[in-house]
């Protein structure tokens, strides 16, 4: 009977809310994370909220493979960028590092933030690029950076790489090394085959920590999609899903970590036997930091007669043993002689008391800019930024004894300038590739010459200016003389003492003494907070609609 029917207009007989799916479960958000699948949005979308969120055209430059990529340089003027906050969609489950995916969405390198022209970029027919061999467009895309003069490492490597030679690469950081691989990489990558099976790269870039993985895709991100290809990386903390998405989409170029590497190897989602070129970047780094069992174990894998490209400061801690066993007949390219003979970096060796030790840090410290502190310890780290905070320096420690979320904010904080000093032990300091660092200040001096160098190398990159500042107590003396001596710098250990000018030649100035706002600092470490969707959500009780009206069924949710 009709009559035995449910009330339609009655809302109890409606199914509840909370019985459908909840739509931020994880498998949902690895589909809007996954926007291939996404019908393309024009950027003729009505005005309002959506329009904000609108995707540009895909046109050449927007990435392929599976996430979303910031608009090609050229077009940037067109493109309304998303909020920070929804950048990349978070992922609350699953292993994955929402931080961690935002950094590797929003990593910018300082050739990326140059002003780009916007037309037709005339390239000089004299352009030293071209006159290494580098196609038309890459030489193109180059100048709209504004990049037209080649680096020492660039100008010596990218004709071997591009000729197919193995190459040894020496050089400290900053000295250009990534484009000096990249480019010749992406070239041969686009005059051989059109694409890459799937789950099967023709391409691998080694790196040592995420933070520099994510570091080498952005910076060759530009390039590789100027010329037609897919590239992707792969580390520990980001997805899993997404990853394994796109090798089976297919990737020309791969960047990742060795043990994430390994992990998919394990997990049959990747295979080696296209790779023809492989590079190891900072290959002494993942030695010291124990990798080289899984990079071996990698190598082992690849085609013989592939090109192989490393690069490292230096061939201790087993790097030798890999020249030996993976290069053929390569030639070696040294960015310079391992001596810190860079004219913009500025050197200083202050003798003081271990009574003035911590006030001495704090001055030297508060100065415009970035600074990075080196320590030997992780009590260390978080003793000397506690120190400086209570003088009124904002300031935070980066160690392995830190949860990854925390990393990647204190990381990320320090790329974008929010934090000014970053107190780190030598190990963490290994993903610090931040340009404009313009102190490093080692509390703790390094155990040798060559950790001097390392150290140093986080200023005065890329043709910057920089400061180098060592604090050393009276007993250290004739070891600070000695490393001076072997790493070919040209300082003398000076007496300092707090206000003296000395310290006022480094750049330093007096701290204000007054402590920093805890609720600065916790918030500088807390993950940002999304507001909720569904029941109770800030979107009203159904999460049907917002203020200006309308439903949401029938739509995928927003990022």
């Amino acid at each position: 009977m009709r009559s035995e029917r449910p009330d339609r207009g009655s809302y109890s007989a409606r199914p509840e809310r909370t019985e459908r799916p909840e739509r931020s479960s994880y498998p949902a958000r690895e589909r809007e994370y996954s926007r291939d699948d996404r019908p393309v949005r024009r950027e003729s979308a009505p005005d309002g909220d959506r329009a904000r969120y609108a995707r540009p055209v895909r046109r050449e430059g927007v990435g392929h493979d599976g996430e979303r990529r910031r608009p090609p340089h050229h077009d940037r003027a067109a493109y309304q960028p998303h909020s920070t906050r929804n950048h990349v969609p978070g992922h609350a489950a699953g292993g994955i590092d929402p931080e961690a995916e935002r950094i590797a969405a929003d990593s910018w390198t300082k050739s990326t933030r140059r002003s780009v022209s916007t037309g037709p970029v005339e390239v000089a027919p004299d352009n030293p690029f071209t006159a290494l061999g580098l196609p038309e467009r890459l030489v193109e895309r180059l100048a709209r950076d504004g990049i037209t003069e080649p680096f020492p490492i660039q100008t010596a490597a990218i004709p071997d790489g591009l000729a197919g030679r193995d190459v040894l690469g020496r050089g400290r950081t900053g000295s250009g090394k990534t484009l000096a691989f990249g480019l010749p990489t992406v070239t041969r990558l686009a005059n051989d085959a059109p694409s890459s099976a799937p789950r099967r790269p023709r391409a691998l870039v080694l790196v040592p920590t995420r933070e520099l993985a994510m570091q080498v895709s952005d910076a060759l991100e530009p390039f590789v999609h100027v010329m037609g290809l897919r590239h992707k990386l792969v580390a520990g903390g980001l997805s899993y899903t997404t990853q394994i998405a796109a090798l089976n989409r297919g990737v020309d170029l791969l960047i990742a970590t060795p043990g994430r590497l390994n992990d998919l190897i394990e997990r049959g989602a990747i295979e080696l036997g296209d790779v023809q070129i492989a590079i190891l970047d900072e290959a002494d780094h993942m030695a010291e930091m124990g990798f080289l069992p899984e990079i071996t174990s990698i190598l082992d894998l690849l085609p013989e007669g592939g090109q192989r490209l490393l690069f490292s400061a230096t061939l201790d801690r087993g790097v030798d043993g890999l020249v030996e066993r993976y290069l053929t007949d390569a030639v070696t390219h040294s960015a310079d002689d391992a001596q810190a003979s860079i004219t913009t970096m500025a050197h200083h060796v202050l003798l003081v008391d271990p009574q003035h030790k911590k006030v001495i840090t704090a001055e030297v410290a508060n100065r415009p800019g970035r600074t990075v502190v080196f320590v030997r310890t992780k009590l260390g780290a978080d003793r000397v930024a506690e120190q400086l905070r209570e003088q009124g320096v904002l300031a935070a420690a980066l160690h392995g004894g830190l949860s990854q979320g925390v990393r990647n904010r204190v990381l990320g904080a320090f790329r974008d300038g929010t934090l000014p000093v970053l107190v780190a032990t030598d190990v963490a300091a290994r993903g610090i590739h931040v340009d404009d660092v313009s102190v490093v200040l080692q509390v703790d001096p390094p155990a040798d010459h060559k950790d001097y160098l390392h150290r140093s190398g986080r200023t005065a990159r890329a043709g910057e200016t920089g400061t180098v500042v060592t604090l050393a107590l009276p007993h250290q003396r004739r070891t600070m003389e000695r490393q001076l001596r072997d790493a070919g710098v040209d300082a003398v250990p000076v007496k300092a003492v707090p206000g003296d000018s000395v310290i006022a030649d480094t750049g330093g100035r007096t701290p204000t003494g007054i402590a920093v706002a805890d609720e600065v600092y916790r918030r500088l470490l807390e993950a940002e907070k999304r507001p909720r969707r569904g029941p109770g959500g800030p979107r009203g009780p159904r999460g049907g609609a917002d203020h200006r009206g309308g439903g949401t069924r029938g739509r995928r949710p927003r990022p």
